[in-house]
């Protein structure tokens, strides 16, 4: 499908690729605007632009999915600096994960826990874990050494283990409580 799309400058074959791949560049984008549907569907919007500007570009050295998502990422970071620009003040706040469907209790103290984390850290587990990339694909969609991404997820998992050791689910309602 992408070679049609690249050889042919084949339209029909590109919004193929676009069904195939917009549910997940959608979802990485999501979690990395924390939630802002609306934004994170201009960004995936914007990503599929730039896709199609620069499909020629692409060279098989990846998966096309790992392609777009660090496609998407630098969309991210664009739009980010853009607001920050605005803003005047850097937020690390603005890119913190969502959590993967899980007790609401849990997933309050995972987002809390994952706001303490260095930005870096937050975003290789959001990309390697959240998303499922290899280390290398995370590399790849970063723009980083590998090593440096296999250190941040150690580091950044390392932290979260300690962070929610004393994590203990809400006591059921009607339920007692034993101390």
């Amino acid at each position: 499908m992408v070679a049609r799309a690249q050889m042919e400058n084949d339209g029909r074959a590109f919004e193929e690729l676009v069904r195939r791949h917009q549910g997940m560049v959608r979802a990485q984008l999501r979690r990395l605007m924390n939630g802002d549907e609306a934004g994170a569907d201009d960004l995936a919007q914007e990503t599929f632009v730039l896709a199609w500007r620069k499909l020629r570009q692409f060279r098989g050295d990846a998966r096309f999915s790992t392609w777009l998502y660090r496609i998407a990422y630098s969309c991210f970071l664009q739009a980010r600096r853009k607001s920050v620009d605005a803003a005047g003040a850097h937020d690390d706040d603005a890119t913190q994960p969502t959590p993967a469907p899980l007790p609401t209790d849990l997933q309050i103290d995972i987002a809390n826990a994952l706001r303490r984390l260095p930005i870096a850290e937050q975003t290789v587990l959001l990309h390697s874990v959240q998303l499922g990339l290899s280390h290398e694909e995370t590399a790849y969609v970063l723009s980083m050494p590998l090593g440096t991404v296999k250190s941040h997820a150690a580091r950044g998992k390392a932290r979260l283990r300690a962070l929610l050791s004393d994590w203990q689910p809400l006591p059921k309602e009607g339920a007692r409580h034993v101390r």
